[in-house]
């Protein structure tokens, strides 16, 4: 096996989420090129990683044209947790010989091995995503390797922590999420907050633009905190989570850096459960 692609344009979690994947391909094919179709803006997760030779992005537009754009990479292999139907739409038209996805993926007859999608109790995202290795076993020894990895360098988050004078000790809250259900109420964030302050720690608010709204209200009803919400590009917000004592968060994609970069979680849920499968992998 040479040449290897994985699909995935789900959003930062579920991104930072197939690190495993990544690296069982290689550690299964260490002589491959094993290649990541991201969504268009995620280009850098994965910056330095050994385990990725190549980042494609796509911006979810021209089906017909990006299945060509896949078609030219001779990919040998595709293994996609994403199950949108222009996902297996992409795939199917790209002719990449043996295509591995989920049953419940859109259009999942599309794929030439379907792997069972599966949820309960203690299944992780992280462990469905390498149940798709499983067909390889047939013809392969797969070799599995289950902790999520963002690769971050000691000058690098140095300099983040530098650029937004976090010298001293914090802990960093994300109060914001991409859906109004998962998120905890701000004036909940703002207890959390003081309380933190009252231990003469620095708290910490990060998320993307979106979620400016959830974090400054917090801001409004916290004692001091530093607001960094749609102030650092994505390689800052890794650095700084991996910095800090603990991180708070919804149900949603800080989570799953702070396990990535080794810093404890704690994750709040409103309109999910952990039965779905992202909870904090490591705690």
């Amino acid at each position: 096996m040479k040449k290897v692609l994985v699909f995935q344009t789900a959003f930062l979690g579920d991104l930072i989420l197939v690190s495993p994947l990544l690296k069982s391909l290689k550690r299964t094919f260490p002589g491959a090129e094993v290649s990541l179709v991201v969504r268009k803006g995620f280009e850098e997760v994965f910056r330095g990683a050994p385990f990725v030779s190549q980042v494609i992005p796509f911006d979810k537009k021209g089906v017909l044209k990006f299945s060509r754009l896949l078609a030219s990479g001779d990919f040998e292999l595709v293994v996609s947790p994403h199950r949108s139907h222009r996902t297996s739409l992409i795939l199917w038209l790209s002719g990449i010989k043996r295509r591995i996805g989920f049953d419940k993926a859109g259009f999942s007859f599309l794929y030439t091995d379907r792997v069972k999608y599966r949820m309960g109790r203690g299944i992780h995202e992280i462990d469905r995503n390498l149940d798709l290795l499983k067909p390889l076993e047939v013809d392969y020894s797969v070799v599995y390797e289950k902790e999520p990895e963002l690769p971050l360098t000691p000058a690098e988050v140095e300099r983040a922590l530098k650029k937004f004078s976090l010298e001293k000790s914090y802990v960093v809250l994300a109060p914001g999420s991409v859906w109004r259900t998962k998120a905890w109420l701000p004036e909940y964030y703002a207890e959390v907050s003081n309380y933190f302050k009252g231990k003469g720690l620095t708290v910490v608010l990060v998320g993307s633009p979106k979620d400016y709204l959830y974090c400054k209200r917090v801001e409004e009803l916290s004692e001091k905190v530093l607001n960094l919400c749609g102030k650092t590009s994505l390689r800052e917000f890794f650095s700084i989570v991996k910095g800090a004592l603990l991180v708070i968060s919804n149900d949603s994609s800080p989570v799953h850096v702070a396990i990535s970069v080794g810093t404890p979680v704690v994750e709040i849920y409103g309109a999910t459960v952990p039965e779905f499968g992202f909870f904090p992998y490591r705690n």
